[in-house]
């Protein structure tokens, strides 16, 4: 008899707080932090809601009302440099009426608006085209060759991506497959005992990774172009090659992999970044949380990154084949040597993962250098000719830090490929709390790293290691702790860096500093900087907290308050369009959402420079908003919806979208339109 209680699944999707540092946030400069701790919490909010940031600053004289429901009523003040886009002459930017919060288990959008489903879990994409089955009972082998599960980050390529980048009737939509319910992806739940059936194991595993679908708009319709040679499915056994400083090294070699160079798979991808030579990073997450290491001694880059000595998140280890493939997410030591077992299996995780999705035969490359940690996505700055490439990352667990890369070569369009990520200096962020910040560079042969090193009486082999454990080189240099930072979007204008700080439960009264203003911070927020002209110092401030209808941020002129058109907490995915409308999305948990004030998960749209904000899309019941793009033309957007139904069981559906009537839920993208052909949020 199979035993279906000795062991349970945790799947929150959350990675547990592994940061047990002595690095005290602001510790250096505890005196400005009990000088910030003595005021309202608004004030000292206010007195980082930099001034000198081009979206916050202006004069009082240019400063405009605006009659709209959201919180515009009490926006900042309009930039000099920006004043046309504030402007009583000027269309505002955001154009639709605010939606309400609800509960309901569909999509709710804006008067004017159509949302329509798409390519849910299980829609059939390479192969034999096998048919998605309503009961779960589709084989490991039909899954592999289905849209995977869990819709998360996603990226539009227009076809002509390579050459003009204009179209919008044609292209490929890439996309994350973060994790699974177990309890939705097979007809009776997972089975569960001192061993699990192989094909269980598969069906998961293919039910992770990224999906890369040709779609084509035939009238006014989307459709999936089948049989095309782009569409591809990478999962969590695709084979994938190690690229970069750590590519080869020791600490990466395997039973599979020898010599280091490669690793078989890409776990729990949440979000992704696209290249400015059009190719898709997809990011791993939490997938430390996939492995287990019952070693008395767990080496730091096990440790550090949260590995559990107990059992796998999914217990893929104990699929009952024995094959390889399984074995491998046990990282106990077993043999005489590291290639003789999967000891260093978990290291080959935990790194942002190159696709070309024009190239349907190419090897996924990680690319070591920018860092191994739990990589929410990546965003690039715009390519500059002759310039570094720099992008920007957030590590995505309580109290982790925020990271930036800039790379040794120079851009050149002509030429640019994955290659210029191989190489570089990676950075981790410092936030005092004048609002300036600083980056701190991760490098065995800086002088600065060196001597922290030397005092903490830590040390690193080569580069290699230093990336491989790029959490402990982060906590040596004093790096700030942050709320779960996530996604991130940079101004297409004004060049300013925005990330979302989900929340953090775990941050007490006296761990609160500038940047992370609130103890017990269920509500996250949203923080901004811009770069100095040196690109290693940058101004910043606090662009909106979250929270319930009242919630302040700043004071006087320069406040916004939350009404119930804009209300909202824990913010997660976020996207910032060509024309400057930040569309920010939001992951409560099931118990936030069925208890709080917020109604189902949701997607607002801000203008960051008058910071007016509305809600503009409601999700379905227990499920995550997550995951946006928009083709060229700023007419159609792809937003993803993940877990539906999340506190469902094998025999009761909390919700039934998008099939209704009952069916079982399936994470899906929403296709969201303008009645009037027009471009969306206007």
């Amino acid at each position: 008899m199979t035993d279906h209680t000795v062991y349970e699944i945790d799947n929150s999707g959350i990675e547990p707080m592994s940061n047990t540092s002595n690095n005290t946030t602001f510790g250096e400069i505890l005196a400005q932090r009990r000088q910030f701790l003595k005021g309202s919490l608004s004030t000292a909010v206010a007195a980082f809601m930099g001034t000198t940031l081009v979206a916050c600053g202006g004069d009082d004289d240019k400063k405009k009302s605006n009659s709209s429901s959201s919180s515009s009523s009490s926006s900042s003040s309009t930039p000099a440099s920006s004043s046309s886009s504030s402007s009583s002459s000027v269309a505002p930017l955001l154009g639709f009426t605010a939606i309400a919060t609800n509960r309901n288990d569909t999509i709710t959008v804006p008067t004017g608006y159509t949302a329509t489903p798409f390519v849910p879990w299980g829609t059939p994409l390479t192969g034999s085209l096998p048919a998605y089955k309503a009961d779960a009972t589709n084989t490991g082998a039909e899954q592999e060759q289905q849209v995977g599960a869990h819709h998360d980050g996603v990226f539009f390529f227009p076809i002509d991506a390579k050459t003009t980048h204009t179209s919008s009737t044609e292209g490929l939509l890439v996309m994350n497959h973060e994790y699974i319910d177990e309890k939705l992806i097979h007809k009776n739940g997972p089975t569960l005992g001192a061993t699990r059936p192989a094909d269980e194991v598969r069906k998961e595993i293919a039910a992770h990774g990224v999906s890369v679908i040709h779609i084509r708009k035939n009238g006014s319709n989307w459709e999936v172009v089948t049989g095309s040679p782009f569409n591809r499915r990478v999962t969590s056994g695709t084979p994938m090659d190690i690229r970069g400083p750590a590519a080869g090294d020791a600490k990466l070699a395997t039973k599979y992999s020898p010599n280091g160079t490669a690793t078989r798979g890409t776990i729990n991808n949440c979000g992704m970044g696209a290249t400015p030579w059009n190719t898709y990073l997809t990011a791993e997450e939490n997938w430390a949380g996939y492995f287990v290491n019952k070693d008395a001694a767990q080496a730091r880059e096990h440790k550090r990154y949260g590995v559990s000595n107990k059992n796998g998140r999914y217990y893929w280890e104990l699929a009952d084949s024995g094959a390889d493939e399984y074995v491998r997410f046990d990282a106990t030591t077993k043999g005489a040597t590291a290639i003789d077992d999967y000891r260093n299996e978990p290291n080959t995780f935990g790194w942002m993962v190159e696709i070309d999705p024009f190239d349907p035969e190419g090897r996924p490359q990680k690319r070591t250098a920018l860092g191994r940690f739990g990589h929410e996505g990546v965003i690039f700055a715009p390519a500059v000719e002759g310039k570094p490439v720099v992008c920007y990352s957030g590590d995505d667990s309580q109290n982790e830090y925020i990271y930036k890369f800039v790379s040794a070569e120079p851009f050149h369009k002509a030429t640019a490929g994955g290659w210029l990520l191989n190489t570089g200096t990676l950075y981790v962020a410092k936030f005092n709390a004048d609002g300036t910040g600083e980056w701190l560079a991760l490098d065995v042969t800086n002088s600065a790293f060196t001597a922290k090193a030397a005092t903490a009486g830590v040390s690193f082999a080569n580069q290699a290691d230093l990336l491989i454990n790029t959490r402990t080189a982060a906590d040596l240099m004093g790096a700030t702790k942050m709320d779960r930072p996530e996604w991130g979007a940079v101004h297409p204008t004004t060049g300013e860096v925005y990330f979302t700080l989900t929340n953090n439960t775990s941050r007490t009264e006296l761990q609160i500093d500038a940047a992370n203003p609130r103890a017990n911070n269920t509500d996250g927020h949203i923080i901004r900087w811009r770069e100095d002209a040196d690109k290693t110092t940058f101004k910043w401030d606090i662009f909106l907290l979250g929270g319930n209808v009242g919630t302040v941020t700043g004071t006087g002129a320069n406040a916004v308050t939350l009404t119930a058109d804009n209300h909202f907490a824990s913010p997660d995915g976020l996207l910032i369009d060509t024309r400057g409308v930040a569309w920010i999305q939001t992951d409560m948990s099931g118990n936030q959402q069925g208890t709080g004030p917020y109604g189902n998960n949701q997607m607002l749209a801000a203008d960051p420079v008058t910071k007016q904000v509305k809600r503009f899309f409601v999700g379905p019941i227990d499920a995550e908003v997550t995951g946006v793009t928009v083709t060229p033309d700023l007419k159609t957007m792809f937003v993803n919806i993940q877990h539906p139904g999340d506190r469902s069981t094998p025999s009761t559906f909390t919700s039934s979208w998008p099939d209704g009537s009952g069916a079982r839920p399936r994470s899906a993208t929403v296709i969201v339109t303008k009645n009037d052909g027009g471009i969306i949020g206007t």
